[in-house]
């Protein structure tokens, strides 16, 4: 039950049934106040005065006993004695305004059938109330009107509601408002909370996960709150585990690649020592196969070790101006003995580029080359050809290392390609370069470029 009561629905619930209480207090509060100001307006006429109906009566009454002007006088002067609000006037036989109670723009002092009809007709049943009466027994000396106000008989009740009608309406109009305004609180509040929550998703922290958020209230969304918070947590224990194991695989890989130099170290000694003994044809082909196998299993190593370093940002990077001609023009010179040895044909075309010095790591750069040239001599050998050229466009200066094999979709007996290759991508993009492959049955084609 107190989960509950913490609850938007029972926030909003409680809400709508203090909106609906308060109009209903404010309802008997106005019932109450309009009650007591009628309670507390005196009426200048009596219930019997306030009878229509008897009012006519006994202005018709009064009026057959008037016989001449005189009466006609006192009449007046009776009734305007008994109803001060009332106004009343008389039109002889002729048609002639004779009397008025008070002084009256919109009566004629001529009276003809036509208007006295329309008159007539016009008063029937509307304000002000008014009777008509002929004066005398017999009809003859015309008649008399007489005319009030009907709001002059309204209850004190009606006056008062007409008095603070307009507070009632300003009443209920402010109620509504306040109403919407507290619900517009409401709903901002959920929707604040809702994009804090949102923001909080999406900003990420030193370890580019998401940041924790501060929980104030044990509602729906206090609850989504503590979820969102044990979720991060969470994140956050298996990045942290994932973080120790990664470390545990690279001291692994460390200590293995250190394990591993030695006996291969041995290894290529004895096969040394055994290449100078007089051993017959097969036996110097196995040599040159072991041999082949320990430089293999020893670059496999060198990768490894390299690639472990690139992953964990721990392999020194040291960027420098330098002519990218001539860097390249050593670097192929080191592997012409090396290729020619395989048979390959070998075709350099280093032509000027457009930006001579590139911002590179040579260490970093002579690795990628090395790296490639070396994917080249083990995955291409069939091809037997391997060109090494510049290329420049108007976008990019390039190095471009073009071979002859069957392409990379190709499988090679030699393993070690994968590897090699993602040394070479993130070497590249470490010394904020790009390149590309382009394969084919026909052969590859790798561009290193620096775009403009």
């Amino acid at each position: 039950m107190k989960k509950f009561f913490r609850s938007l629905l029972a926030k909003y619930m409680l809400i709508i049934v203090l909106a609906l209480s308060i109009v209903q207090i404010a309802y008997m509060f106005i019932v109450i106040l309009i009650t007591e100001v009628a309670d507390n307006i005196e009426s200048a006429y009596t219930s019997d005065e306030m009878d229509y109906e008897q009012i006519e009566e006994n202005w018709h009454k009064d009026a057959n006993m008037l016989k001449t002007e005189g009466d006609i006088s006192e009449h007046f002067a009776k009734w305007k004695d008994q109803y001060p609000d009332a106004s009343m006037f008389w039109v002889d036989q002729s048609g002639t305004l004779r009397k008025t109670t008070e002084e009256r723009d919109n009566l004629p002092t001529e009276w003809t059938s036509a208007f006295t009809a329309k008159f007539i007709k016009e008063r029937y049943g509307e304000n002000p109330f008014t009777v008509i009466a002929f004066v005398g027994e017999k009809d003859t000396n015309g008649f008399v009107v007489f005319e009030i106000n009907r709001e002059v008989f309204q209850p004190p009740f009606q006056t008062a509601f007409d008095q603070y009608s307009s507070w009632l309406f300003f009443g209920t109009l402010f109620l509504v408002l306040f109403f919407i305004f507290v619900s517009f609180l409401f709903f901002r509040g959920i929707r604040k909370r809702l994009l804090q929550l949102q923001e909080a998703m999406e900003i990420r922290d030193v370890d580019e996960l998401p940041i924790q958020v501060h929980v104030k209230k044990q509602d729906e969304i206090g609850q989504l709150e503590k979820t969102f918070n044990q979720m991060v947590f969470e994140l956050r224990e298996s990045k942290k585990r994932e973080q120790e194991e990664e470390q545990l695989r690279r001291e692994l890989i460390a200590n293995l690649s250190h394990d591993l130099r030695t006996p291969l170290t041995k290894m290529n000694a004895q096969t040394f020592k055994i290449a100078k003994e007089e051993v017959s044809d097969e036996a110097k082909q196995a040599i040159y196969a072991l041999e082949s196998s320990v430089e293999d299993i020893d670059k496999l190593v060198e990768n490894l070790m390299s690639y472990t370093l690139l992953m964990a940002s721990k392999y020194k990077l040291d960027l420098q101006e330098v002519d990218i001609v001539r860097f390249v023009r050593e670097s192929i010179a080191t592997w012409y003995p090396v290729f020619e040895k395989e048979g390959f044909e070998i075709n350099v075309e280093l032509a000027p580029l457009h930006d001579k010095m590139w911002h590179v790591d040579p260490i970093w750069l002579g690795r990628i080359l090395d790296n490639l040239l070396q994917n080249v001599l083990r995955h291409a050998h069939q091809g037997r050809y391997v060109e090494l050229r510049t290329e420049s466009t108007e976008s990019y200066d390039a190095i471009v290392i073009q071979d002859q094999g069957n392409g990379m979709k190709e499988t090679s007996n030699t393993a070690g390609a994968g590897i090699g290759l993602s040394i070479v991508d993130m070497m590249v993009k470490g010394i904020q370069l790009d390149w590309e492959i382009q394969s084919s049955n026909n052969g590859t084609t790798i561009r290193i470029k620096k775009n403009r």
